[in-house]
């Protein structure tokens, strides 16, 4: 099964969280602060990473950046906080999903498999390797974004987000398209994910942001016309 870190100050949490993972038949690593995280990811290969905002020693943001620095293990964030500016935070430093204390132990063991099946699924093979407008490239083999000559950063989300975009470009594309096909039938958010994703890569897109167009009642469009 999957090798999970645990990384909370709150033993009571960890534990909780050990329990489920446990019973599934999963292998689980404690670590009560992000430092000891880091250090742990610095060290040790996981599977997916259960890691809490609100630390004392090292805030699980921090730790999130600095380990998305070297591993591109995935990253499920718990935070007793459900702001919007929290989500966006954890989104744009390449978080994989995103739970609100309290929490179900069922559900986040779900949650584990469903971010689980989309990092193991066979990709799809490219039917375009680049795609040029302006000063925008997309290079889909190479999972990178340029605009106007300058490499933009994206989270492995955001990337697979615009690439579907990209390729379904000036069709109108329903918000339960969109999940469907960018985070996958097992999506156990709501559609203010769908939202802070689409607000991340406008700012990314900067000069471009436009060409996510908003089609009121329906979802979003790529529009290259």
């Amino acid at each position: 099964m999957y090798n999970i870190l645990v990384v909370d100050d709150e033993i009571q949490i960890r534990k909780l969280i050990k329990k489920y993972a446990e019973y599934e038949g999963h292998d689980v690593t404690e670590a009560e602060n992000g430092i000891e995280a880091v250090r742990l990811c610095e060290n040790r290969r996981f599977d997916i990473i259960i890691m809490d905002i609100m630390m004392t020693v090292l805030d699980g943001l921090s730790a999130s950046r600095i380990i998305r620095g070297f591993s591109d293990t995935p990253i499920l964030i718990l935070s007793a906080r459900g702001e919007e500016y929290d989500k966006i935070s954890g989104f744009r430093v390449g978080i994989d999903d995103y739970v609100v204390k309290p929490f179900s132990g069922k559900e986040l063991m779900m949650r584990i498999d469903a971010i689980m099946k989309r990092v193991n699924s066979p990709k799809k093979e490219e039917k375009k390797d680049l795609f040029r407008y302006r000063g925008l490239e997309i290079d889909f083999a190479a999972r990178t974004v340029v605009i106007d000559g300058e490499r933009a950063y994206l989270s492995p989300k955001e990337y697979d987000l615009l690439s579907y975009m990209c390729k379904n470009k000036n069709i109108a594309l329903s918000r339960e398209r969109l999940i469907t096909e960018v985070w996958g039938y097992d999506f156990f958010g709501d559609d203010r994910t769908l939202d802070t994703h689409i607000k991340l890569l406008r700012k990314t897109l900067k000069n471009y942001s436009d060409m996510i167009v908003t089609l009121r009642g329906v979802g979003y469009r790529f529009d290259t016309e």
